[in-house]
């Protein structure tokens, strides 16, 4: 299983607690329960296993975030781009710019990317 391939109701429960972190886990349950109509054990049942994958921690009742939001969207797309691109990141930008024309303020942002990094 892919650490960070999260399923619907996985990403709907990470966002949950990115917006929320660090809180208590007895409150996050409580948040579940209104939010998702999940039992308490549901709760701590996809904790734990969020927790196991490595983005968050549960520690004393404490649930803190451990791979920030920004993170892991950088994990997913560079597995994404591994997956489907070879590996290769001038493969993926040039099968989407293909099928979509990027803005000039999109060219400017790309440019000033790379210019950094080069700097780097």
């Amino acid at each position: 299983m892919d650490p960070f391939r999260l399923g619907e109701m996985e990403e709907k429960f990470a966002e949950l607690i990115w917006e929320c972190a660090p809180i208590r886990s007895g409150e996050l349950a409580k948040l579940c329960e209104s939010a998702f109509s999940w039992k308490r054990t549901t709760t701590y049942t996809m904790l734990k296993r969020l927790c196991d994958r490595g983005l968050f921690a549960n520690e004393n009742g404490l649930v803190t975030v451990r791979m920030s939001r920004e993170d892991f969207q950088g994990v997913m797309g560079e597995q994404f781009v591994k997956d489907n691109f070879q590996d290769s990141l001038p493969l993926f930008v040039a099968a989407f710019i293909r099928k979509r024309k990027l803005r000039r303020e999109e060219v400017q942002m790309l440019k000033k990317l790379i210019d950094e990094y080069e700097e780097d």
